[in-house]
């Protein structure tokens, strides 16, 4: 089932293109991101490409159990010093190499400049050696996740039909932007009903980020929600290894070909994940030596903020059960975002909101917090004496509001409305009744 050596990508050729880099990741867990990005990767590799997967959800690394194999090795060992990198590469279905992330995906980004130099040598040289690599990120707006996005050449968005989704999908994409990222990312909608829905489903999604942050995406393709794919999870083995006939390993194939088609379009990047790593790394020492022999130094206020936010979240990360100390640091940062709120104040706390992770809290503790949201939505409705005039007028009119110039009579639409055959939907009935008087028929 699977090798634990690296075989095929131990002697490259020479390849006439640079390494394509995708990132596959999501707004909040539960879209099927992992599934996708091991079926799209074996896909690819099964079209004569030769690719390396890299799992990068520090949280819930579980690629390699999803093609039933359990590695004793993973990145975080090559980090340490424990292996090479060569010694933990996984070759499974369609010749597809697997590294084994958790862990070692964020220790790369956090090792110091030169203490780290030989793993991102090595990564670079296995990296070169691919068609493509892809990455599965962890979902949500953690800095580890947003870093594989970075560095990658392509983001591709999973996202369902599922409101929950695509509100946590817009967070991502809204907190991209603020970041700086200019690329535009490709959405795939995953576990739809078929095509049409699943275009539904982008245009939605792609029309509130036109609207609300003047962005457009690109949509890659659907995948439809079938029992075979599920039962695929269930057993370790992934669709793409159905014959080819089989409908849903069908999609994964057509999907990889628009894959390739799009990323053919993009401007090649100048560098790929390993110098991506080794740049973050070189800023993460810089600042840290600004922070120790030039603590003096005149800094602008924002980098100055971030620099304190970096020091607190490695004080909250080595006492992680001290509650009281989470519950100083967060009463007093709200008490300061709270001084001016303002449009920008109520979306930092709704983008926060939905960057926690609240499937991990219990349920007694979510209906808690769910009374309280509620509660505290209702103090913070305006009350009717605090609506524009022009919404007060509305509200004074008295009568029903009828459009007799599009319907007629209110007893033709009443009569209309009884006789009207069971094959024919309240819309079109509507239709026509709108259309008759505007003919005046």
């Amino acid at each position: 089932m699977e090798v634990p050596k690296q075989t095929q990508s131990q002697n490259p050729a020479q390849k006439s293109r640079q390494t394509r880099t995708i990132a596959i990741t999501g707004g909040k867990g539960g879209v099927g991101k992992t599934t996708v990005a091991l079926n799209l990767a074996i896909a690819l590799s099964e079209q004569g490409q030769k690719v390396l997967l890299l799992d990068g959800d520090t949280d819930l690394a579980n690629v390699s159990i999803m093609v039933g194999a359990y590695p004793q090795r993973t990145l975080a060992d090559v980090v340490a010093g424990r292996c090479a990198m060569q010694d933990i590469i996984m070759t499974t279905y369609g010749g597809l190499d697997l590294i084994p992330g958790a862990s070692g995906v964020q220790s790369c980004m956090e090792m110091s400049e030169q203490g780290g130099l030989a793993v991102l040598r090595a990564l670079h040289e296995l990296e070169n050696r691919y068609d493509t690599v892809i990455i599965d990120t962890a979902s949500g707006l953690q800095s580890v996740g947003l870093h594989m996005i970075a560095a990658a050449e392509l983001a591709c968005l999973v996202v369902t039909p599922d409101p929950a989704s695509l509100t946590d999908a817009f967070s991502l994409i809204k907190v991209l932007k603020r970041r700086g990222y200019r690329r535009t990312p490709a959405v795939i909608v995953n576990m739809a009903q078929g095509a049409s829905q699943a275009r539904s489903v982008f245009q939605r999604f792609n029309g509130a980020c036109q609207r609300h942050l003047q962005w457009s995406l690109h949509y890659l393709g659907g995948l439809w929600r079938d029992e075979t794919l599920r039962q695929s999870v269930l057993d370790q083995v992934p669709v793409t290894v159905l014959p080819a006939s089989d409908p849903s390993c069908r999609q994964f194939h057509s999907l990889a070909e628009m894959l390739n088609v799009h990323v053919g379009r993009l401007p090649p990047r100048k560098a790929g994940i390993a110098a991506y790593w080794y740049r973050a790394a070189k800023r993460a020492t810089e600042a840290d030596a600004g922070n120790g022999q030039n603590s003096g130094a005149d800094k602008s206020s924002r980098q100055h903020c971030l620099d304190l936010i970096a020091q607190l979240e490695k004080a909250m990360i080595s006492v992680p059960d001290d509650v009281m100390l989470r519950y100083e640091a967060f009463t007093r940062l709200f008490a300061l975002l709270g001084r001016s709120p303002d449009a920008d104040t109520v979306e930092i706390i709704q983008t926060s909101l939905a960057a926690m992770n609240w499937d991990k809290l219990p349920t007694r503790d979510r209906a808690s917090l769910a009374r309280h949201l509620r509660h505290l939505s209702d103090e913070l409705a305006p009350s009717p004496s605090d609506q524009p005039p022009s919404q007060a007028v509305h509200h004074s009119l008295e009568g029903p509001l009828y459009d007799r110039v599009s319907f007629g009579e209110q007893e033709q639409l009443v009569r209309a409305l009884r006789e009207k055959p069971a094959n024919v939907s309240l819309d079109d009935l509507l239709r026509a009744l709108a259309g008759k008087d505007r003919t005046g028929s």
